[in-house]
């Protein structure tokens, strides 16, 4: 069984649901409001594992019942909860979603716990890194923690996958030098090459633009278009499984999660592993919530073969 360790976020997310969003100095009634599991990290990380790997996660919680109820849907969901410490005097990290009717969101950060992961708390799972085939990393807990797990990663040969969201302007190189795959959605792709994507000629110039910063291998999720690889001999876009979106919070985190999961260590299956990803996803938007929307390994299995 493939071994992953997943470090970043977890959130509860809490989603507004509403007819369409407000515009400035507007008022309007939400619909519903409903509480679930989130952050990127977590999602990932569940998503990992209802792909099929065996899967740790390296993350922080607060002391209160946010917390409690972070760790029970780790857990309910096969992830190791070893390396999930509970940061005194700290509140969980908490998103506040904004959904509409098409399915589409806006999120709202409050990080809490989540910046207090360190440097220490992955030196203290260096044996765990040293057993694993992967390691997953995004942008919602401190850049210095993912450089030393992907050091760490790197001298034991496994891959690094770097989501990079929310994105940032200017990557570090050292984490980048350390970098196998970078998997950033169009819009956070623009912000870190400058480049706006309209097509798909521009999703190859953005995937030229991350190669000159270091890295070798690239996947640009393109929302219902798909996905571009650029990595080894793969340049295409993967086109995406058409239905009728409800809700797409996690979807990325999903197609993340289930990409890992199914990836050989040389990447040499990227195009399968992204078509299988993409078919995950196609699943997770057509159902409300992050983490409760993850299909499992079987469900994705089932539709790809009919």
């Amino acid at each position: 069984m493939k071994k992953i360790v997943v470090i970043g976020s977890s959130n509860v997310d809490t989603t507004l649901h509403v007819k369409d969003f407000p515009k400035p100095g507007e008022t309007i009634n939400a619909q519903d409001v409903t509480i679930a599991g989130g952050g990127k990290g977590a999602n990932q990380a569940i998503a990992a594992a209802k792909s099929g790997a065996e899967t740790e996660f390296i993350s922080r919680v607060g002391e209160d019942s946010f917390g409690e109820f972070i760790m029970t849907q780790l857990k309910s969901y096969g992830v190791s909860l070893d390396y999930v410490q509970t940061t005194q005097e700290e509140k969980t990290g908490h998103a506040y979603i904004t959904l509409n009717e098409n399915g589409q969101n806006d999120i709202i950060i409050d990080h809490g716990a989540n910046y207090q992961l360190s440097v220490s708390d992955i030196d203290a799972a260096s044996d765990l890194i040293d057993e694993i085939d992967c390691v997953i990393a995004q942008f919602e807990t401190p850049i210095e923690a993912t450089i030393e797990a992907f050091k760490m990663a790197k001298k034991k040969n496994a891959v690094t996958i770097l989501n990079p969201a929310p994105a940032i302007k200017q990557i570090p190189v050292e984490l980048l030098k350390y970098t196998d795959l970078i998997a950033p959605n169009e819009t956070e792709a623009a912000l870190i090459t400058g480049i706006v994507i309209n097509n798909e000629e521009d999703l190859k110039k953005n995937a030229e633009k991350l190669h000159e910063l270091g890295v070798k291998n690239v996947v640009i999720t393109y929302g219902d278009k798909g996905s571009y690889i650029s990595a080894g001999n793969v340049e295409k876009l993967v086109p995406a499984f058409k239905v009728s979106a409800t809700d797409t919070t996690g979807a990325g985190d999903t197609f993340i999660g289930f990409l890992a999961g199914n990836l050989n260590k040389d990447l040499s299956n990227i195009e399968e592993a992204a078509i299988i990803a993409s078919r995950a996803s196609s699943i997770a938007v057509q159902r409300l919530g992050a983490q409760p929307s993850i299909p499992t390994a079987k469900e994705v299995k089932d539709l790809m073969e009919n």
